[in-house]
C-alpha cells in the first residue's frame, strides 16, 4: 500500500498536470487512501476537474472535496442569466434532448430535473451545466427511463466489462433485478469502480445502478510483488 506521503505527491502531480488546474492552489491531504481536497478556484468546472484528476490516481479509495468557488466581484452572474446560458448550452449539445430537461437556479446552484433515456445524456447535462459562467454547483435529479421495457441482458454487461482493458482481471459480480443493476466485488482503484459503473449504465433497460464495488489496491501490489 502506498504511504500517505507518496499518494499525496501523486495526487498533487495529477492535479497540476491538468491544463486548467496547473496554476490553481489546491491543497491535498491523504490518510489511508482517503484524499481531501481544499482550496479555491474560480469555476465549478475546475472544481470537478480536480476531483476527477484525484480519482484517477491508483491507490485512492475515496475523495473528500472541500474546494470553494470564488469568481470575484467581476464574475457575479444573476440566476436568470445562468439559467439562460445553461439552456442555450443544451441546445448546442447533441447528446442532450434539451426539451426534456428542466433547469432551476438558486443563488448560482443549478438543479436539473426531467426524464432521459440514457445515463450518458444525464452526465452530459451535468457536465455542460457545470461549465457555464457563475455556476457554484450542480444537483442532477434527472431520472433514467429507458425506451427498452424488456429485461436487462446480464451477460451483455459481463461481456462489456470483460472487453475493457481497465477491467482486466477484476473480480466483479453483476446482479440484475428488473431495471436495476447492482455491482459487487473488488477493483484496484476508484477510477475502475467509476468505469465499471459507466460501462454497466450503457446497457439498454438500466434505470438504476447500485455500485457496491470495494477498492483494494493492496491485492494489486501483492500480485506485482509475487
Amino acid at each position: 500500500m502506498k504511504s500517505n506521503e507518496v499518494l499525496q505527491k501523486e495526487v498533487q502531480d495529477a492535479i497540476k498536470w491538468e491544463p486548467l488546474l496547473n496554476a490553481a492552489e489546491i491543497g491535498v491531504t491523504v490518510k489511508d487512501g482517503v484524499v481531501s481536497l481544499t482550496g479555491t478556484v474560480d469555476s465549478y468546472y475546475k472544481k470537478s476537474e480536480a476531483e476527477d484528476a484525484a480519482k484517477k490516481v491508483a491507490g485512492v479509495k475515496a475523495v473528500v472535496e472541500k474546494i470553494e468557488i470564488n469568481s470575484g466581484d467581476t464574475g457575479k452572474t444573476s440566476d436568470s442569466d445562468i439559467a439562460t446560458e445553461v439552456l442555450n448550452a443544451f441546445k448546442w449539445n447533441w447528446e442532450i434532448p434539451g426539451d426534456k430537461v428542466k433547469v432551476k437556479v438558486e443563488d448560482g446552484w443549478v438543479t436539473l430535473e426531467g426524464n432521459l433515456n440514457w445515463n450518458y445524456q444525464r452526465e452530459a447535462a451535468k457536465k455542460t451545466a457545470g461549465k457555464c459562467t457563475g455556476v457554484k454547483g450542480v444537483t442532477n435529479n434527472i431520472r433514467i427511463e429507458s425506451e427498452k421495457k424488456g429485461e436487462i441482458e446480464k451477460k451483455d454487461i459481463i461481456n462489456a466489462l470483460g472487453r475493457s482493458w481497465s477491467m482486466k482481471d477484476q473480480d466483479i459480480e453483476v446482479n440484475v433485478s428488473g431495471h436495476k443493476v447492482t455491482l459487487n466485488g473488488e477493483v484496484d482503484s476508484l477510477y475502475q469502480k467509476d468505469e465499471a459503473g459507466r460501462i454497466a449504465w450503457k446497457s439498454p433497460g438500466v434505470w438504476n445502478l447500485d455500485n457496491e464495488l470495494k477498492i483494494d489496491y493492496t491485492n494489486k501490489l501483492l500480485d506485482i510483488i509475487m
